[in-house]
């Protein structure tokens, strides 16, 4: 039954959040005018240093405006939207000394908040996207200290705002295992023209803004890198496209391995939330390719259950009606950037979810185009992805996303 009361706590809760954000920006901006302002380019945020160089911040600001097509093979019907995918402003710099890093970044779209306020999973707003701070310990180790993405699939690490394609793949969005509260240790080190990165991480396992005591157990990943050929310019690695069109051959290839000790969630750090827990491991491994305007990246996961993954079934027909989701996938795409920054680009992702789920096994075809106006800050990309399921082709869908940021 509707409540009004209820409705106006929900405006009021909203107002207040408003306000919050619109007084934390004035006093951003006023504090702006007694600092410093160092010569930025462009796309790379309006940067303030305090006067005696204790305090620094950039900020950063983007918004992905999408629409989207899709024409439902099976029932000859076709449906589309236009929406704000992602609006994000992003704080981070350092406090004291350049060691003591800090970064803070929130999502203001539907899109980013979604999924918040279900009380009855005990999940607060997913406005709060990054909140950590880092020491660095010297120029080869770090450690974190809050809530930011765990060392996972490469998929998911690279920035939405980096993408080569409007969105990450099918793969990206069934196994991955998100954003996490906790500590991770970073560390790297060189072994001639070779660099190896190591990650690990031990965090809360329920996911980014999660209020309540831990329900099940802790999440352990750890991940490890290499790059026979040296590191890639601008971090390329974790870029989609050779926008810096490397000279040379570039190449990283990464393991990693994820532990959710008594996850309570359909997929570890996302989805709906179980009564029932279970361990789930995951295994990722990833490759990045880039030469001279080409770029290939290919990603596997393989995540499995310590018991069945179903949770519940329907007692007449046997039917799953709920269950963690387990099983493989494969993704690989590639692309070419010419000399005017338009990149054509193809993918292929196939996820095969385990038998006992009932879940279908999907494969994904996506054409894509981009052109980069300003490298990632400012884009327009645009793509077409087929849909085959159930041994039948079952939805063909059309994107454009245009990005704009500083």
């Amino acid at each position: 039954m509707f409540s009004p009361i209820t409705s106006t706590h929900r405006r009021i809760t909203l107002v207040g959040k408003s306000l919050i954000l619109l007084i934390c920006l004035l006093l951003t901006a006023e504090a702006g005018k007694a600092q410093s302002v160092n010569a930025t380019k462009g796309g790379k945020g309006l940067q303030f240093v305090s006067a005696d160089s204790v305090f620094s911040t950039k900020i950063n600001l983007r918004i992905q405006t999408l629409y989207v097509g899709e024409y439902d093979l099976d029932n000859d019907e076709y449906s589309d939207q236009v929406q704000i995918r992602r609006a994000r402003l992003k704080l981070e710099g350092f406090a004291f000394r350049p060691a003591f890093e800090y970064k803070l970044e929130l999502g203001l779209s539907n899109s980013d908040i979604g999924g918040g306020n279900q009380a009855a999973n005990n999940n607060t707003s997913n406005v709060v996207l990054d909140a950590f701070v880092k020491w660095n310990i010297n120029d080869n180790l770090g450690l974190i200290f809050g809530q930011t993405k765990l060392p996972g699939n490469r998929e998911r690490i690279i920035s939405s705002q980096k993408m080569q394609f409007v969105d990450r793949s099918l793969l990206n969005s069934r196994y991955n295992i998100d954003r996490d509260v906790g500590i991770q240790l970073h560390h790297e080190f060189a072994l001639g023209t070779v660099v190896v990165k190591e990650v690990a991480a031990i965090s809360m396992g329920e996911g980014r803004n999660i209020t309540v005591d831990n329900v099940g157990g802790y999440d352990f990943t750890g991940r490890v890198e290499v790059l026979p050929f040296g590191e890639f310019k601008g971090g390329g690695d974790y870029v989609g496209s050779d926008l810096e069109r490397e000279e040379t051959p570039k190449l990283a290839i990464a393991l990693a391995y994820d532990l959710n000790k008594g996850a309570s969630r359909e997929r570890g750090q996302l989805g709906r939330f179980f009564t029932q827990h279970q361990d789930l491991k995951t295994i990722f491994a990833d490759a990045m390719f880039k030469y001279r305007g080409f770029s290939a990246m290919a990603e596997f996961a393989d995540k499995t259950s310590s018991g069945s993954p179903v949770v519940e079934t329907d007692l007449e027909t046997g039917d799953v009606k709920n269950s963690f989701f387990t099983g493989s996938g494969f993704n690989i795409q590639a692309g070419y950037l010419f000399k005017n920054n338009y990149e054509v680009a193809g993918r292929f992702t196939n996820v095969d979810p385990e038998a006992a789920t009932q879940r279908e096994e999907n494969k994904q075809y996506t054409l894509g185009l981009s052109k980069y106006i300003l490298g990632h800050t400012v884009k327009a990309q645009t793509d077409v992805s087929l849909l085959r399921e159930q041994q039948k082709w079952s939805n063909l869908m059309y994107r454009f996303q245009f990005e704009v940021g500083f």
